[in-house]
């Protein structure tokens, strides 16, 4: 069995984001989210999550990219080293401004995957079994072929690795769950409807979360700080593609949420 979800980060960072994915989870194969608590456009995340309960809810955790926190990973790693950030109690804040709203977020994962540090993953770990939100992301790609990866992708990829004995061990010691398989790192801003049809049909037995960045670019978007801006555009004109669907049908991918998959046995 194939099982698949399709999971768009930055919910809340703005509303022309906040519309492409509810566009991508309406019109096209998106199943699941993670909200960003302390985004700028979270108010309006909530209003959306709220008005389409088939879009499962997860949550973006921040340690990184916006005030009041370091503005690129080295720098988080420098910070984290030196003890100036209570990791914790800074994420299970986040977790509760969700929980207070009235969701009820199933999976985790982090902006810029900083939970590939451990003092990040510890945390996030304890806060998966302390708060019961089961599903975290397994950043850890399947390789690719596609002609959008460059070779510095590819490399960052596979270095990832080293850590993943450590990362599959404390993910365990606290009961988490996660999907048997990821991708979607990759090829960040890099896909169109071909590539993703392609990505479909190459997909392993298991489970795979398809991590993805969809968006409308209008000035709001130019505006923030971020690299993905029109390639949020193109990453949603992919996931509504008729050929996607055409995809998955024929290569026997079963479209899943985490609230809907089930574990390993």
């Amino acid at each position: 069995m194939k099982q698949l979800v399709v999971n768009a980060d930055d919910f809340g960072f703005t509303c022309d984001v906040n519309q492409g994915i509810i566009e991508a989870h309406r019109n096209g194969i998106l199943t699941a989210t993670t909200i960003m608590s302390n985004g700028a456009a979270f108010d309006d995340a909530l209003r959306l999550a709220r008005e389409n309960p088939t879009l499962d809810i997860g949550v973006h955790l921040v340690l990184v990219g916006q005030p009041p926190f370091p503005m690129t990973v080295a720098k988080l790693t420098q910070a984290v080293m030196l003890g100036r950030i209570r990791i914790y109690e800074e994420l299970s804040r986040q977790v509760r401004r969700v929980l207070d709203a009235g969701l009820a977020p199933s999976h985790l994962d982090t902006h810029k995957h900083t939970h590939l540090l451990p003092p990040v993953l510890d945390a996030v770990a304890k806060i998966s079994e302390d708060f019961k939100i089961p599903w975290v992301r397994r950043p850890f790609d399947f390789p690719l072929t596609s002609r959008g990866v460059s070779w510095k992708k590819r490399v960052l990829s596979r270095a990832f690795g080293v850590v993943r004995g450590r990362f599959e061990r404390v993910l365990a010691r606290h009961g988490c769950r996660s999907t048997d398989h990821f991708a979607g790192f990759q090829i960040t801003g890099k896909f169109d409807a071909s590539d993703l049809a392609a990505l479909i049909r190459s997909l392993p037995e298991g489970s795979t979360e398809f991590m993805c960045h969809p968006g409308i670019c209008t000035a709001e978007l130019r505006a923030a700080s971020t690299r993905l801006k029109e390639s949020r555009e193109e990453e949603l004109r992919a996931l509504t593609a008729p050929e996607v669907r055409d995809a998955l049908r024929e290569s026997g991918v079963e479209l899943v949420a985490f609230s809907s998959l089930k574990p390993a046995e």
